[in-house]
């Protein structure tokens, strides 16, 4: 049987998802390429090979030639859209957030808890990439004893869109972070303060992130979407024996004229292009067998996302630590 696969969102990540499935992905095929901008979603499912285009979203979640599917389309989308394919039995790999909103999260948990399967794999990919997987086979190999801090910086060469405020570097960029930390480290934060210093410009500087975890691990994050250079995602692990650190791929180093230079990827998807072909792998081996992936985020990843996101930003905006309230962990998610 081949799955066939709606995209919705024809943008970036779209064509990139619809790329890897039509591509690097055995078992499946891109049905249906869906946007808003019929030219565009045309474009893609030509090069894609897909059988037909569409723009209404829900329409296509509906269509009965349609297995499962990836919604890539804007942030405000994704929960209503998850959603619709939980109450159409569908199988969905939705890109991180699941929504800003925890209260949008727990109602799209609720209806998937109601369905009684867990249809909704949430896109944050880094779990699948080598140098976390490695970083969190070697504390659970035992080889760092017990895990004391976790360092993280996330760079971009600038702001994505204008209007972009020091707020959003927490909503939008470090949810990433947030969650690979709570996955290496298999915990949840307790609390969360947040720091942005001056920055001469006025332009939106880096903002700055302690969590505490509920081990008394402390978890830092930088995120600077103006860092002009590149792209650039570090992290290293500490722990009682020892530390480990991401060795970010590089492919050739330039030493001339009494220098040494590497080169900068502009954006993430150099970086992390191998880990989008894992998961993508990883959802439709879901499709096929029902079977939750092991290192996959669920709901409940996205939740914890959006409530240490929303923390974040009242600590940015207080001045002061701020708790990580959540609810308790339903049995559906353990």
């Amino acid at each position: 049987m081949t799955i066939r696969v709606a995209i919705i969102g024809a943008g970036l990540m779209g064509a990139d998802h619809a790329r890897i499935v039509s591509e690097e992905v055995s078992g499946a095929k891109v049905q249906v390429v869906c946007d808003r901008d019929r030219g565009r979603a045309r474009r893609i499912a030509e090069s894609t090979g897909a059988a037909d285009v569409g723009s209404d979203a829900k329409e296509v979640v509906a269509r009965t030639d349609v297995d499962a599917v990836i919604i890539a389309s804007p942030d405000g989308t994704h929960a209503a859209l998850s959603l619709a394919c939980v109450r159409a039995g569908k199988h969905v790999l939705c890109e991180k957030p699941l929504s800003q909103s925890s209260d949008e999260c727990l109602q799209v948990m609720e209806a998937e808890r109601a369905s009684g399967s867990k249809l909704i794999q949430l896109g944050f990919m880094r779990r699948y990439d080598q140098s976390y997987v490695e970083m969190k086979q070697a504390l659970t190999d035992g080889m760092l004893g017990q895990a004391i801090m976790m360092h993280n910086f996330h760079r971009n060469v600038e702001t994505p869109a204008a209007g972009f405020v020091a707020e959003m570097a927490i909503t939008n960029s470090a949810p990433h972070e947030f969650d690979v930390a709570r996955f290496i480290l298999d915990t949840e934060y307790t609390g969360v303060s947040a720091f942005a210093p001056r920055t001469k410009n006025g332009g939106v500087g880096p903002v700055f992130l302690v969590l505490e975890t509920r081990e008394g691990q402390l978890v830092n994050v930088e995120i600077n979407n103006n860092a002009s250079y590149g792209y650039d995602v570090r992290a290293e692990l500490v722990g009682e024996n020892g530390a480990i650190s991401l060795v970010d791929p590089v492919h050739s180093r330039l030493d001339i004229s009494l220098t040494s230079r590497t080169s900068y990827a502009s954006d993430w998807r150099p970086r992390y292009g191998e880990a989008y072909r894992r998961q993508n792998r990883d959802f439709i081996a879901f499709v096929e067998s029902g079977r939750f992936p092991e290192i996959a985020s669920d709901c409940w990843d996205g939740y914890a996302t959006a409530v240490t996101a929303e923390a974040g930003v009242a600590a940015l905006q207080s001045g002061h630590k701020v708790p990580v309230n959540m609810i308790a962990k339903p049995e559906f998610y353990t």
